[in-house]
């Protein structure tokens, strides 16, 4: 079932990219990017309202507010960025770029969390690193 959700993360994923193409016209890529978080703090928030998941909230570590926190920061940054990266690129090359995250997280995966890697792991991460290569090779 996780294999779903994450086909639905990419469909949806690759949709932003192109609404947030169109939004960032002539809009500054940081109040793009405020405007769309706000958008999904208010959709989250909903959510967790409507099905009472906010209840957990008291369970929570501190370590899990630690690494939540971390998280968020490193999600605004990312978000900064490929705002300001889709106003002055093509989104087809800035999304597919972005997109080197996934090898990234593989190589972070195996050094800090221990995972292994597999042979089908390293050539599918290496396959996204000399594609990320080819699109930004003049």
């Amino acid at each position: 079932m996780w294999w779903i959700y994450a086909l639905l993360s990419a469909l949806f994923a690759a949709a932003t990219a192109i609404f947030a193409k169109i939004g960032v016209e002539n809009v500054n890529s940081n109040l793009a990017t405020a405007i769309r978080t706000v958008v999904v703090l208010v959709m989250i928030w909903l959510i967790v309202f409507f099905r009472q998941e906010y209840k957990g909230i008291g369970e929570l570590s501190q370590k899990n507010w630690i690494f939540l926190g971390i998280s968020g920061l490193a999600t605004g940054f990312s978000w900064i960025f490929y705002f300001k990266a889709l106003q002055m690129g093509e989104v087809s090359k800035v999304a597919g770029i972005d997109k080197l995250s996934l090898a990234l997280t593989i190589i972070f995966a195996v050094l800090f969390l221990g995972e292994t890697l597999t042979w089908k792991t390293a050539v599918g991460g290496s396959l996204i690193i000399a594609g990320t290569l080819f699109l930004i090779w003049k």
